[in-house]
């Protein structure tokens, strides 16, 4: 096949306009955004972006702030994870097709990179853009399988100054109320936090880094409920992670930032945000106009196959377009901005001779985490924010978005549903309740049916919350694809999982090659964990490195640091000593 040179043609950047739904017609208005940083006039110095995702737009708003020429290559669809999903064929009477997703996504109030670049992308009259499309829920639901469920007010404040003292009295308390467990398992569980939060940096990395969270709090050894709530649920089910692989470090840091949350130091907003309107619609195209506006160029239908190295840098990078045909782009610098299992497939033995540290790369795991959404005849009350199904097999959460968008429910498809239960499914490998199949194993229908039936097994036994007769249709992530040959599911979209010790595998934004940078969840950031939020503060790691390469004098990407208790910063340096001296942590006594 004759290799061509990339061009970019008026059609193709209007064809990757229009299937970002993008509308350039003037219909939003600034706002009051931050400045765009000073820039430094980078001579039309030209960035290939490669990945349209969180990491990929989040590196090409930054760069085009910053004058340098953006064109952005993707192989499916703007937005990534992230993005909203039109059901094909759904809308009817001029109205918009049903809106489906990847799965719910929701934004922590420590995330801090994500809700600054929000701020920046200009949305109607929102004084903050985008960023006042984000609403707080303000409780969590944890529904049990036959009863006995219990919600878990989310808009409190905790006064700050505690000690180490009052911090186990306090913690351990408030779990045991709040998840009606045992007063002893709440103290205890405070005790293993309060390990964590005075451990020394040292520590963190070189023993929490490579212990299991279960091994870390016990969970084998003890109650079902305290295994189940804060051993399997704040992993698998509220940050995708596995609590037998997952490390200490990833999980402990999570809590950190969830308990500073209501104390309101380093944290944007409410515990639990989510967005007001379809992720596309309130987010992603806004976005992507916005990076347009400031030059950025769009091409869709790219996959990239390999980078073409020579003389320590990258020379050009091989994509293949909708045709077949294989074509090559050219730029002063690329950034790698692709999933960790699509990076590494480009990790060439050219690439590998230059940067070896990247062949690490193929020690990191991935797993599945998607979702499913069911459309409803009626409104649902199940929670006024997320549901975590304790017993669900599937580990299930959910959250019904009718009550927290702007725009109707009978605005789209045929104009009957009123609401829509999105549910996230986190195991894919256990058999479920009704077929005794692994998510994997099952049809898309029997994985739809599987889904419903634990969903209302939590909720009501006698079928008042959800009943067969309200359910409309279902729509469930297309990129789980059934492969009848194979009688299993393929993803094209798996997420990495941190497990412990994987700190090593993963790379630095930036090495030996001069103009290569990497952008992405799997990238080395202080959130440590696969997130919107880490793909945004790796993004802004790589424009920052790509900025000292070339000589830029352009303000830097601002990143942020994650909250650690002042109050406790005394005891982490009497650990830094008891750990040089090969001494456990102060509170780890054994039990």
């Amino acid at each position: 096949m004759a290799e061509k040179r990339w061009t970019v043609s008026r059609r193709t950047l209007f064809r990757g306009t229009v299937a970002a739904g993008v509308v350039t017609t003037g219909a939003l208005s600034t706002g009051a955004l931050r400045p765009t940083p000073a820039t430094a006039s980078p001579d039309g110095r030209r960035v290939a972006v490669l990945g349209g995702g969180v990491a990929g737009l989040t590196a090409a708003h930054e760069l085009v702030e910053r004058g340098f020429q953006v064109t952005i290559y993707e192989r499916r669809a703007w937005g990534g994870k992230a993005r909203s999903i039109p059901v094909p064929g759904t809308g009817s009477q001029g109205r918009p097709d049903l809106t489906g997703e990847h799965g719910f996504r929701f934004f922590p109030g420590f995330y801090q990179h994500v809700p600054d670049t929000m701020r920046r992308i200009p949305f109607q009259s929102n004084p903050d853009g985008v960023w006042n499309n984000l609403v707080a829920v303000p409780e969590a639901r944890f529904a049990r399988s036959g009863g006995d469920d219990f919600r878990v007010p989310l808009g409190l404040r905790i006064r700050s100054g505690f000690t180490a003292e009052s911090f186990r009295e306090t913690l351990g308390a408030a779990l045991a109320t709040a998840l009606k467990m045992p007063a002893t398992e709440g103290i205890y569980f405070a005790e293993r936090l309060l390990v964590f939060n005075t451990s020394c940096d040292a520590r963190r990395y070189r023993q929490w880094e490579h212990t299991s969270w279960r091994d870390f709090v016990g969970g084998r050894a003890r109650s079902h409920e305290f295994r189940a709530l804060l051993s399997r649920t704040l992993t698998s089910i509220m940050v995708a992670a596995k609590e037998d692989i997952a490390s200490v470090r990833t999980i402990g840091t999570m809590g950190e930032q969830f308990l500073g949350n209501p104390l309101q130091i380093g944290n944007d907003g409410g515990l639990d945000r989510v967005l007001n309107g379809p992720t596309n619609a309130v987010w992603i195209d806004p976005w992507i106009q916005r990076i347009r506006a400031l030059g950025g160029q769009f091409v869709l239908g790219a996959e990239v196959r390999g980078l073409e190295v020579r003389d320590r840098r990258i020379t050009a990078a091989r994509v293949v377009d909708e045709s077949g045909a294989e074509r090559t782009i050219d730029a002063d610098y690329f950034v790698v901005a692709l999933s960790a299992e699509q990076a590494r497939a480009l990790w060439s033995p050219q690439v590998l001779a230059v940067r070896p540290e990247l062949a690490a790369m193929d020690q990191l795991f991935t797993d599945w985490m998607n979702g499913i959404q069911f459309y409803l005849r009626r409104p649902t009350d199940i929670s006024r924010g997320h549901t975590a199904y304790i017993d669900a097999p599937w580990s299930l959460t959910s959250i019904a978005q009718n009550q927290l968008w702007d725009r109707k429910f009978t605005d789209f498809g045929d104009g009957t549903v009123q609401d829509c239960l999105s549910v996230d499914i986190s195991d894919w490998n256990t058999p479920g309740v009704l077929y005794g199949k692994p998510a994997k194993e099952c049809t898309h229908e029997e994985i739809a049916r599987e889904v419903w039936a634990q969903v209302r097994s939590h909720l009501d036994d006698r079928g008042e919350v959800l009943r067969d007769a309200d359910l409309h249709s279902w729509f469930l992530d297309p990129g789980i694809t059934w492969q009848q040959g194979r009688q299993r599911n393929a993803n094209a979209d798996p997420l990495l999982i941190n497990t412990a010790g994987s700190w090593e595998y993963r790379p630095q934004s930036h090495g030996a090659l001069e103009n290569l940078f990497l952008a992405g969840d799997y990238v080395r950031t202080n959130i440590d964990l696969a997130t919107m939020e880490g793909a945004n503060e790796s993004a802004r790691a790589a424009v920052n490195a790509l900025l000292d390469v070339s000589g830029s004098n352009a303000e830097r990407c601002r990143m942020f640091a994650l909250y650690r208790a002042p109050e406790l910063e005394p005891l982490r340096g009497i650990d830094a000593e008891r750990y040089a001296a090969g001494q456990p942590n102060l509170f780890d006594v054994p039990i």
